[in-house]
Order: structure tokens, then sequence, then C-alpha cells
């Protein structure tokens, strides 16, 4: 289970949250992969971090379908040429809820957290670097492709949130940066 204060749940939401994660858990790690399990817990999290919060109401089973439903929409789950992949009804079957149900969660869960296939912290690994959308910004003006930018564009648009991570540098390379940057800054 993850560590509940690390994902930065109020203490008030901390049971409900628990309950979901329990359960995104179990069928993230079961049927898909960690990294599906990683960014349950982070919509869990956010929801839980909503005032008022969505999850204090209705089951957790529910809540826990609307997560992993609408984070396969966003990461084409039940497209059968992606991988990891899994159908709506063996979702709903792991979960013992219907269909209708958590695609009704999923729409809340996304339209709440404005969550689409353009925003890079709910989509996974392969999906940032297969999507050339998420590369794109605006520079004076102009649409470029962040990856064909200078290093120090880049760092700028990484540092505004705009981009997931320094191109130049890779996924690892940004976060090899981002440590060296907290041990100077402590």
């Amino acid at each position: 289970m993850a560590d509940l204060g690390e994902l930065k749940i109020p203490a008030a939401m901390r049971p409900a949250a628990e309950a979901i994660i329990a359960l995104t858990d179990q069928v993230c790690l079961g049927l898909l992969d960690d990294e599906y399990a990683d960014l349950a817990r982070h919509v869990v999290a956010k929801l839980a971090r909503k005032r008022p919060s969505p999850i204090q109401s209705g089951r957790a089973s529910s809540w826990a379908g609307g997560a992993i439903y609408a984070l396969g929409q966003v990461n084409f789950l039940f497209d059968s040429a992606t991988k990891p992949h899994l159908t709506a009804d063996d979702l709903s079957a792991a979960l013992g809820v219907a269909k209708s149900t958590l695609s009704g969660k999923a729409k809340q869960v996304r339209d709440l957290l404005k969550m689409s296939w353009g925003t890079p912290e709910f989509l996974r690994e392969d999906m940032i670097e297969a999507s050339p959308a998420i590369w794109y910004i605006q520079v004076d003006g102009l649409i470029v492709d962040a990856r064909a930018l200078p290093l120090p564009i880049q760092a700028q648009a990484f540092e505004l949130g705009v981009i997931p991570y320094i191109p130049a540098l890779g996924r690892d390379g940004t976060a090899a940066l981002l440590s060296q940057m907290d041990l100077h800054d402590a």
C-alpha cells in the first residue's frame, strides 16, 4: 500500500482513499502493471484533495473502477493494439461494478481532474513518447515541437510545467538534474 501521507491525502479523506487505492492496486497489479497502479493512486489522491471531495460518497469499487476506466480511456487501454490491454467487461468483472456505472464514474473523474489524452500527468510513459501533441508548445506566438528547441528553452518550458521532462536530457536525465537541485537546495 502506498504511503497516503506521501500522496498528500488529507487525514479526513484517508479511510475512503485507502479503500479505493486497495482496490485499484488489486486490479492494476493483478491485470495491468505497476505504472497503472501508480497513476491510479495519483488520481485517487487528487480526488481526495478536492473540496468537497467526491470520494466521500459512493462505493469504493465504483470510484476505483472510475479511476482505472478514466486512465484507460486516455491511455487507450481498451484498444487491443496497446499493451497492456483490458476490456471494459474485464474491468467490470474484476470490480463487480456494472460497465455503465464505470463509464459514468470515469466521465466524472475526467471532468473533475480535467483529464485528457493531452494531460501528461495522467499518461503512461509510452503514451507520452508516442504523442507528438504533448511536445507542441507556443513560443513567441508560434507552435513548435519542444524537442527541437535549444536546451535552455526546453528547461524553461519544463520549469513552467508545459512539458513533462526536458527532452535533451531525457526522462532519467531530468530526474537526475532535479535530485541534484534538491540536494543543493537542502
